[in-house]
């Protein structure tokens, strides 16, 4: 059976399985190895106050693709990417709190 996006898949049990070629792996891979370079070499650039905010992108868009391709989010159904988002967005929710505290801390007066 052809899926979605050119992908086989195949039904089990009502399930339907994709089939995901090995050229989206070494594709994936390929990225992955690119975006590692990208972080070593953002790491010896002097960008101030966004060396973060660079190596956190790059680490992010590397973490989308693991998680897309790798553990087959892009495949599943829309409750796994419910559960996903709601990862993400737990997430988000936990780092904004932390850094709400440590930029409302009166600087100096300890």
């Amino acid at each position: 059976m052809s899926g979605q996006n050119g992908h086989a898949q195949y039904k089990e049990g009502g399930n339907a399985h994709h089939i995901v070629s090995p050229v989206v792996y070494v594709v994936i891979l390929f990225a992955l190895i690119i975006g590692t370079a990208a972080t070593v070499w953002a790491s010896f650039l002097e960008l101030g106050v966004w060396n973060p905010v660079i190596a956190l992108a790059i680490a992010c868009t590397k973490a989308i693709l693991v998680v897309l391709f790798f553990m087959h989010v892009k495949y599943s159904s829309k409750l796994t990417m419910l559960t996903v988002a709601a990862g993400v967005f737990m997430f988000l929710v936990l780092v904004g709190m932390t850094l709400a505290d440590y930029i409302s801390r009166a600087w100096g007066n300890w």
